[in-house]
């Protein structure tokens, strides 16, 4: 695919823009692109087997730069360029998305946390995002992955796969899922919390890996960036994610367990950088599952993998067979490690 033709739908000068490869996402293609060297924008591809409703990130997008231009704040993330048709989304020859941002100058992004700075960092951008949307009815926001972080959903497919799975994998797994089922008292409490007046919807990320945080070169937090599964959501969602990306020093790809567990000081540190940003929009309930958030997101996770395990691996990329049922137990040691810090 000719990039260049992309580009002539923003740009009504026809220059030489050079085109690189830009990070490692497993979700998205994405590009830099610039002109003698020097960086100006990031193009994305979207992928749309996993967002199958672009426009609904367009019309999310679109609520959070207008809320923060009518009370004269900073957005928090790199507003999209518009194409010359005044399109959110260029398309391609076979009706693909693409989506063009500025670079913001002398900033970098990292693929791990190596550190409680920087984990420190990325929680207080997370914070400063949800606070800074308050004042915004959340409901004004559409769903651009449905179900995506609603346990009960992931829970119910997880039963399913156990009746409708492939059986010699559901057989030869059966301590893991009875471990697994033993959890169930995870769900208990969400259903709790998604009942209960004490939780409060709100603008919520959903996908606050280290990756996507903006650092510059003092190792200070810039921005958030990637909009794309921003929609109304429970705090527990960003903070828990954090926690389960964060905190081990081995990720989910990992099988040496020995490599997979919680480094304190990170946990304190994406403490302190959420709460000094949320603490005051958190209410009292919410405040008391600041914990939970973190045995929430890393089951759930370990559902999710055990999930596409059983089902054959269709969903998640594998690059041996029993890659997913490894990160499911993976997950479910982090989540026995976790418990070991509270």
């Amino acid at each position: 695919m000719d990039l260049r033709k992309i580009l002539r739908q923003y740009f009504a000068d026809d220059i030489d823009y050079e085109i690189q490869p830009l990070g490692a996402g497993l979700i998205h293609k994405t590009f830099g692109v610039g002109v003698d060297g020097n960086a100006h924008f990031v193009l994305q591809q979207i992928n749309t087997e996993v967002f199958q409703m672009p426009d609904a990130i367009a019309h999310n997008v679109n609520q959070l730069l207008t809320h923060a231009h009518q009370h004269r704040q900073d957005p928090c993330f790199p507003a999209p360029i518009s194409t010359l048709t005044s399109h959110a989304f260029a398309r391609g020859e076979q009706g693909e998305y693409f989506r063009l941002t500025p670079f913001i100058p002398n900033s970098h992004a990292i693929t791990t946390c190596n550190s409680s700075d920087e984990a420190y960092e990325a929680a207080h951008q997370f914070g400063r995002f949800s606070a800074s949307y308050a004042s915004l009815d959340c409901n004004s926001l559409k769903e651009t992955i449905p179900g995506f972080h609603d346990l009960l959903y992931r829970w119910q497919q997880f039963n399913e796969a156990l009746i409708s799975g492939v059986n010699n994998r559901i057989t030869a797994s059966k301590k893991l899922i009875q471990q697994m089922v033993q959890e169930e008292i995870l769900l208990k409490r969400y259903l709790h919390i998604i009942q209960s007046a004490g939780f409060k919807k709100r603008v919520t990320h959903h996908d606050t890996k280290i990756s996507n945080v903006l650092f510059n070169a003092s190792v200070k937090g810039v921005c958030v960036i990637d909009m794309d599964t921003t929609m109304s959501g429970y705090f527990i969602s960003d903070l828990g994610d954090m926690f389960r990306t964060y905190l081990s020093p081995g990720n989910e790809e990992e099988t040496d367990l020995e490599q997979v567990g919680v480094r304190k000081e990170y946990l304190e540190a994406i403490l302190q950088g959420y709460n000094e940003k949320m603490s005051d929009q958190l209410t009292d309930q919410e405040k008391e599952a600041l914990y939970y958030a973190g045995e929430f997101m890393m089951w759930m996770q370990a559902l999710r993998f055990m999930t596409d395990y059983l089902m054959g691996d269709i969903y998640y990329g594998i690059t041996y067979e029993a890659n997913n049922l490894n990160r499911a137990i993976n997950q479910m040691h982090l989540l026995n490690q976790y418990r070991k810090q509270l």
